[in-house]
């Protein structure tokens, strides 16, 4: 999409680092095992202060830092970007700060700039939205430090500071705009007593505005209203800095060194106690507790009454006996009989597979720590990569199952399987981009990028999706342990409760039931600009879903099959997908009570994200209940004698 040529170039050496794997390397920044790799500074040694995008919760558009007229150097230079940064967004570009180590500064001048009327508007309108800006200083971000008045009393940070803030002046009703023009860097550094070398543990910032005044012409000796000659320095807001048009700004910034016991290693602990609330430990052990007594109830039920109904089955001897026989066993010609659209199935149950494989994959190295927040965009390229890669599994796993059913056209599904979900979830990604880049905001992809992408899967997946496909349709079909009858049975008239609809919508309450409250922070993270990081809960959590997931669909596959109704293919990947519907209307519960959205373009974009989000939930659901359901249907069907 419209975008700086600079982004074809990057984005092509992104395509050809993700064929290499260099993402293990150092150098793309792709894995990172916290604690590895220090930068060690000497007194003096200058610090290079990064400029990231402007966030805002209530737009969810971010924006490059100089796209507001701030004070720039004087050529603006791209760091290294990571596919998974450039697709949330980040634009990490350098800046006009000069910093050395250990060697305080008080009010530097970092530059004079005067309003006019379009500038002026800029910086009201991005501080009606509430923008922060976001800055880096050795893989750090930026904090606002904020004191909790409650009975702890503890101090909490927030990425990034408010570009400005709306205030009265005493005795006015008019409303005003004032910038924070001057900032209060503190640098928090651990020493080696050994070398006198120090590393870099915290970076805060205290946000004033402050309207400076001086005597005289503007020349580069100018004294301010703080001055390091007079140790006069700004403590506080009390003579803001309004935005108006043909108003000047002076842009100034302090930098104070604090020697700290936090070890290197350890620095990231304070970023990742920044929300609001303890996480709910409680909460989350109590849900778990729950789905396992849950799973233990179903396990219970399930073997006693199978134990029951295979002994009973087992021992007919006599024909009258065998005429007389209900339930299940009666269905054993027609149960593997091939569904309807039985390849579509097949696509589907390959994708499911592609997907559980690279959120599996993705949760063990983010457990191992990989991948770390400080490594920005790691988490998402790890997963572009992975699922690039899990698409010899989906070839597989639908050529197996394509083969079953006595298909032959074998090459057709797997195109469909190498394209099908994707393309969806590319056609909807690139209609939101088009709103994003519309909004000329940072966060729309670049063209370059939408090719790199296009390369890897056209380039990668799709040839891998067939290779698997080839290896799985050369492999001997799977036999049914029973003979299928060639006049199909007519189904009984069902009950109200065994009502397809109803039965689907059912079963995905249980397995949603297990994640809904991990949902929360994970949609806290992404909405609401915040880390997270307890992999090993949300590893714990995706455990506890797929064993949900399969015995709530053996459940419902079994009292289906009990009532005489052997469409179970189709049911059973539907029943424990439909969770996704319970999702997406979760996230919507979500918007309307913890999100302060309230432009139309920013709420198409949350509800097309959760779209997709939903839509790849339910591929994943779907496919354990469906694997769950065929595991269960041929262990029972092969332990009874069929006459």
């Amino acid at each position: 999409m419209g975008s700086p040529p600079r982004s074809i170039k990057k984005s092509a050496a992104t395509v050809v680092s993700a064929l290499l794997f260099l993402f293990l390397v150092r150098g793309a920044n792709c894995f990172y095992l916290p604690g590895v790799a220090p930068e060690d500074f000497l007194k003096g040694d200058p610090l290079k202060l990064k400029v990231n995008k402007l966030t805002s919760i209530k737009t969810q558009l971010p924006y490059s830092y100089y796209s507001l007229p701030f004070c720039a150097p004087k050529k603006i230079v791209d760091s290294a970007e990571n596919l998974g940064e450039v697709l949330r967004g980040d634009r990490i570009e350098n800046s006009p700060y000069v910093f050395k180590m250990r060697e305080p500064q008080m009010c530097t001048i970092l530059c004079r700039i005067t309003l006019d009327g379009k500038t002026a508007k800029q910086f009201k309108e991005k501080i009606d939205d509430e923008y922060r800006v976001n800055m880096i200083l050795d893989n750090l971000p930026l904090v606002v430090p904020v004191r909790r008045l409650d009975q702890e009393s503890r101090t909490v940070y927030q990425l990034g500071y408010h570009i400005g803030l709306k205030g009265q002046y005493a005795g006015s009703k008019d409303e005003k705009y004032f910038i924070h023009n001057h900032l209060a860097f503190t640098i928090k550094y651990h020493r080696d007593l050994q070398t006198g070398s120090a590393r870099i543990v915290g970076f805060e910032v205290k946000p004033y505005s402050i309207k400076h005044e001086y005597e005289g012409k503007w020349s580069e000796n100018t004294r301010l209203t703080c001055d390091p000659h007079n140790k006069r320095t700004v403590v506080n807001s009390n003579t803001p800095q309004e935005v108006e048009a043909k108003k000047e700004i002076i842009f100034t910034y302090d930098v104070d060194y604090q020697e700290s016991d936090v070890k290197w290693a350890s620095r990231w602990d304070a970023y990742l106690l920044m929300s609001d609330d303890q996480i709910h430990w409680f909460s989350i052990v109590n849900s778990l507790m729950i789905v396992l007594f849950l799973s233990g109830m179903v396990a219970m039920i399930m073997l006693r009454t199978l134990y029951r109904d295979i002994s009973r089955y087992n021992e007919l001897e006599t024909q009258e006996e065998a005429l007389e026989e209900t339930g299940w066993k009666l269905v054993h010609g027609d149960v593997f009989r091939p569904p309807s659209n039985s390849d579509l199935l097949c696509v589907y149950v390959g994708t499911g597979v592609q997907f559980l494989g690279m959120i599996l994959v993705t949760m063990i190295f983010a457990v191992l720590g990989f991948l770390s927040p400080s490594n920005r965009g790691g988490l998402m390229t790890a997963m572009l990569l992975l699922w690039v890669f899990m698409g010899i599994f989906a070839g597989y796993a639908s050529a197996r199952l394509y083969k079953m059913f006595k298909g032959t056209e074998w090459k057709k599904v797997i195109l469909r399987t190498a394209v099908m979900f994707p393309a969806i979830i590319f056609a909807i990604f690139f209609v939101l981009n088009a709103i994003i880049w519309v909004q000329k905001s940072s966060g729309a992809v670049p063209f370059g990028t939408m090719f790199a992408l296009v390369l890897l899967w056209f380039g990668i997946s799709v040839p891998l999706v067939f290779v698997g496909g080839y290896i799985g349709f050369r492999k001997p079909a799977i036999e049914d342990p029973v003979k299928t009858n060639k006049i199909p049975r007519q189904i009984p008239e069902q009950a109200w409760y065994m009502n397809p609809v109803f039965s689907i919508l059912i079963g995905g309450i249980l397995p949603f039931g297990a994640v809904f409250i991990e949902l929360f922070f994970i949609l806290t993270s992404i909405w609401l600009n915040q880390f997270y990081y307890i992999f090993g809960f949300l590893f714990l959590v995706l455990v506890i879903l797929l064993i949900t997931c399969a015995e709530i669909t053996i459940v419902l596959c079994y009292f289906q099959l009990c009532s005489e109704d052997y469409l179970w293919w189709w049911r059973s990947y539907l029943t424990s997908g439909s969770s996704a519907i319970y999702l997406f209307l979760y996230a919507t519960f979500y918007f309307f009570t913890k999100l302060e959205i309230t432009k139309l373009v920013s709420g198409l974009l949350y509800f097309g994200y959760m779209l997709i989000a939903s839509y790849a939930f339910f591929v994943l659901t779907g496919t354990i209940g469906f694997y769950a359901c065929f595991w269960f249907t041929r262990l029972i069907y092969s332990s009874v004698k069929i006459d």
